[in-house]
């Protein structure tokens, strides 16, 4: 298995270099560039959230939580809120992701489960892409999910490289091949719930960029559906 270090080197190096094919090659404004490279450095640490170590699992709960708390601070300045109520607001968001979420992830995932998978990338890049889409339109929301997904995928490549041992005459596969980089787990509840999620923000991406329709009805259509029910019951009781 690479080391915490190792896996931060490798994917702020591939995120560098992913900044400077979105500025070269794409033409894009440097900040926006820097940003999705800077998130592709930061994505190479998310599969360690899953680490028995307790150190990077603190550090990148603490980092996640800052970052949670400001885009909710910057989600809320259109909203009818003073200043101290939406300060109040995104501490509160910092909190409970630095100790609640981080309380659940602990318990609710394992080393090298399927948080260590394919399907956790994509749907961690479509979060990406879905939670910055209304700030950063859709192109600009699509490089930062694809600069997610690299970084993501970095560290699960690293690590499938560090299981096989090369120090011998012939490479050898050691016990931890093939626990990072798969699309299934012996535990079929964490196989199907990571799929599951990987499916509805899929399904959610594909619709925010117009590809399918949103047949899931808003909360103002099941009101109006809802009232419509309880008025032809009415009336049949009459």
């Amino acid at each position: 298995m690479a080391a915490f270090r190792e896996h931060v080197t490798f994917s702020s190096i591939l995120g560098l270099g992913y900044s400077i094919v979105l500025k070269g090659g794409f033409g894009w404004d440097a900040g926006q560039a820097l940003l999705a490279g800077g998130l592709c450095g930061l994505a190479g640490m998310l599969p360690d959230l899953d680490s028995d170590n307790g150190k990077p699992i603190k550090e990148l709960f603490s980092l996640l939580a800052t970052l949670s708390s400001l885009f909710v601070f910057h989600r809320l300045r259109h909203v009818d809120l003073e200043p101290a109520a939406r300060i109040l607001v995104a501490g509160s968001c910092y909190l409970f992701v630095r100790f609640v979420v981080s309380w659940l992830f602990a318990r609710l995932t394992i080393h090298r489960g399927m948080w260590h998978s394919v399907p956790a990338a994509c749907f961690v890049a479509e979060l990406t892409f879905l939670g910055s889409a209304d700030v950063m339109g859709d192109t600009g929301s699509l490089a930062l999910g694809g600069g997610v997904f690299l970084g993501f995928l970095s560290h699960l490549l690293l690590d499938e490289i560090s299981s096989v041992n090369f120090k011998g005459v012939f490479p050898a596969v050691k016990r931890s091949s093939g626990t990072a980089l798969k699309l299934f787990s012996d535990n079929k509840m964490a196989t199907l719930g990571t799929w599951l999620l990987l499916a509805f923000f899929s399904y959610q991406s594909a619709v925010k960029l117009g590809y399918v329709g949103d047949w899931l009805p808003s909360a103002e259509q099941a009101r109006l559906a809802t009232q419509k029910v309880l008025a032809k019951l009415a009336g049949d009781k009459q």
